[in-house]
C-alpha cells in the first residue's frame, strides 16, 4: 500500500512497510512518536519536486478542486503500478481512479497515517529541513489565498473610498475659496454678488474684468447670458464700491484662478469616480447613483463589509447618532441615512419617503452582494430593481390604482365614496345649502309673544333657584341639629363615667376603714 502526501515542496509517495500495524488505528499514533519508529512503519518511495511557485500554485488549486495536475498524473503512473493508493481526499481518489485506473483508499487508517507523516515529515524526507519548509508553506499560502480571492486591480474599492473623501474635501475648500472671493471683491463691486449667483461664473467674471471700470469695454458673452451681461455693465457704471489698487486686484485674480483650477479638478475626479463605480459596483450605481453608492461604500469601509450588512442597516447607514439618540429617549427611529440623497427617494412624496427608503435599501443590499460576490460585470439586476421601485412609487402615489387595486374579473372595482350622492344617479341626496335671510335677527324687531315667552322662562328659572336654595338651607339646619345631639350624648356619657368613678372611690374608702 502506498500513501500520497502533498507538501509545499512537492508530492511525496510513501510505502507502508508493515500493513499489520494498520489494523489497530488507536495504536497507530504511538508508532510516529519518534523518527526511528516511524521509519519502521513507512518509507519514502518517491518524491516529485515543484520547479517553481507557479507550478506549486497550479497544483494546489487543482487539489482544492479535487483534480490531479498533469505532473501528479505522470508521477503516479510511474510509481503506482498494481498498488493501492491511500488518499486524504475521497473526491481526488475518485478522479485518480477514473483517469489512471489506480485503486484508491480513503478511511480512518489513512487519515491517521497522514497525521503521523505530518508530524515526522522532515525526518522521513531527506534534504527537507524545517527552516526551508516554513517559508515554502507561507509563500504558497499567500499565493493560494490571493488566487482564491481572485484579486484584481479593477475590483479595488479603496480607490472609491479615497476618491469620495477627496471629493467632499474639495467641495468644502471650493465653497470656502468662492466665499472668500465674493467677500474680497465685494468691497470693490458689491452689486456683482446679486447679479451673478454661481460661484464659478463669479470667479470667471472677476478674473476677466479686474477693475469694474473695464466692464463696459469687455465681452462677457462666453461666460454670461446677454441679460446678465447688460445688467452687470449697468451696475458697474453706478457702483458704490471702493477703489482698489492694482496689487490687490492681482491677488484677487490669483484666488479666482485657484477656484477655477479646483473646479476643473473636481470635474475630473467626479468622472474618475463615476467610471470606478460603474466598474466595481454597477448594480448599486444603477439603483442609487455614483455619489450615494460611493458614500455607502466609504461608510461601510469596503464593498465586502457593506455586503455583510442587512437591508435595515443599509437604510439607516449614516444616521447612527440619530438612531441611538432615538433609542435612548424612546422616540421614533430615523427612516433613512445616506440613502436619503438617492434620486428615487427625492421623487417620492414626504409621506412615502420611509416606504421607498425601506424598499430601496433592501434592493440595494442585494445589489451590493451581487457586486461584491458575483461573477457578473453588468448592471441588469440593478436596472430591473430600479424599474420595480419606480412602479412601486407610482402605485403609492395612486397613479396605478386601477391595476394595483385588483380590477380583474370577480373583484369589485374601487370607487370614490360620496355620502351625499345617490347610487347610479347624478343628483345629490341632500340639497345644496342656501343662505336663509329669515334667520337673521335685528334689534327692535322681536315680537311681543317672544318677549312674553322669554319673561316666563326667566320667572320659572328664578323660582327653581329659590326652591333649590331653600332645600339647601333646610339640609344645613338638619345637619347642625344632628351635630348638637351628638355633642349632648357625648357630654352625658362623660358625666356618667365621672359619677361611676366617684362611687368606686367612696366604696374603696369604706372598705379600708
Amino acid at each position: 500500500m502506498l500513501v500520497l502526501f502533498e507538501t509545499p515542496a512537492g508530492f511525496a509517495l510513501f510505502k507502508v512497510l508493515d500493513e499489520g500495524k494498520l489494523s489497530k488505528v488507536e495504536d497507530l499514533s504511538k508508532e510516529f512518536t519518534t523518527s526511528d519508529s516511524a521509519r519502521k512503519v513507512v518509507k519514502l518511495k518517491a518524491f516529485s519536486k515543484f520547479e517553481n511557485t507557479s507550478e506549486a500554485l497550479s497544483a494546489a488549486t487543482l487539489l482544492i478542486d479535487s483534480k490531479p495536475s498533469k505532473g501528479l498524473r505522470k508521477f503516479l503512473k510511474a510509481h503506482c503500478d498494481g498498488e493501492t493508493l491511500g488518499i486524504a481526499d475521497s473526491k481526488l481518489g475518485n478522479a485518480i481512479k477514473e483517469k489512471l485506473q489506480i485503486e484508491c483508499v480513503h478511511n480512518n487508517v489513512v487519515m491517521e497515517l497522514m497525521r503521523g507523516l505530518r508530524s515526522q515529515l522532515t525526518e522521513l524526507i531527506s534534504g527537507l529541513a524545517t527552516q526551508d519548509l516554513a517559508p515554502m508553506s507561507l509563500g504558497l499560502s499567500h499565493s493560494l489565498s490571493r488566487y482564491k480571492l481572485k484579486f484584481s486591480p479593477d475590483k479595488v474599492d479603496t480607490m472609491i473610498v479615497q476618491a469620495i473623501g477627496l471629493l467632499d474635501d474639495l467641495d468644502k475648500e471650493l465653497n470656502t475659496y468662492a466665499m472668500r472671493v465674493r467677500e474680497w471683491y465685494g468691497w470693490h463691486f458689491p452689486e456683482l454678488a446679486k447679479i451673478v449667483q454661481d460661484n464659478i461664473l463669479y470667479a470667471k467674471a472677476v478674473k476677466l474684468m479686474g477693475d469694474r471700470v473695464n466692464a463696459a469695454k469687455l465681452d462677457f458673452s462666453e461666460i454670461l447670458p446677454e441679460e446678465v451681461e447688460a445688467e452687470l455693465k449697468e451696475a458697474a457704471m453706478i457702483s458704490m464700491g471702493t477703489e482698489v489698487s492694482d496689487l490687490d486686484l492681482e491677488n484677487i485674480k490669483d484666488l479666482c484662478s485657484q477656484v477655477l483650477s479646483f473646479s476643473e479638478y473636481r470635474a475630473q475626479l467626479y468622472d474618475y469616480l463615476k467610471s470606478r463605480m460603474n466598474t466595481i459596483a454597477p448594480n448599486l450605481t444603477a439603483l442609487v447613483g455614483e455619489l450615494v453608492g460611493a458614500r455607502l461604500i466609504a461608510h461601510g469601509g469596503s464593498l465586502t463589509n457593506l455586503a455583510k450588512q442587512p437591508g435595515s442597516t443599509v437604510q439607516i447607514l449614516g444616521a447612527e447618532k440619530a438612531l441611538f439618540r432615538a433609542l435612548k429617549t424612546k422616540h421614533a427611529t430615523p427612516k433613512y441615512g445616506l440613502i436619503y440623497h438617492a434620486s428615487l427617494i427625492g421623487q417620492a412624496a414626504p409621506k412615502h419617503k420611509g416606504k421607498i427608503a425601506r424598499s430601496l435599501a433592501s434592493k440595494a443590499s442585494l445589489a451590493i452582494r451581487y457586486d461584491a460576490l458575483g461573477d457578473g460585470q453588468d448592471n441588469t439586476m440593478g436596472l430591473e430593481n430600479r424599474v420595480k421601485l419606480e412602479a412601486r412609487l407610482r402605485a403609492l402615489e395612486g397613479k396605478e390604482l386601477g391595476k394595483s387595486a385588483g380590477s380583474a374579473k370577480g373583484k369589485p372595482k374601487i370607487e370614490a365614496y360620496d355620502k351625499d350622492r345617490k347610487k347610479g344617479a347624478g343628483a345629490l341626496i341632500t340639497p345644496a345649502k342656501v343662505y336663509n335671510p329669515s334667520a337673521d335677527a335685528v334689534l327692535g324687531c322681536i315680537d311681543n309673544e317672544e318677549q312674553k315667552m322669554s319673561v316666563e322662562e326667566t320667572g320659572t328659572k328664578k323660582e327653581k333657584k329659590k326652591k333649590k336654595h331653600a332645600a339647601t338651607e333646610e339640609n344645613v339646619e338638619v345637619e347642625k341639629s344632628k351635630k348638637k345631639k351628638r355633642k349632648h350624648s357625648d357630654d352625658d356619657d362623660e358625666s356618667e363615667t365621672a359619677d361611676k368613678k366617684k362611687e368606686k372611690k367612696q366604696k374603696k374608702k369604706k372598705t379600708e376603714e
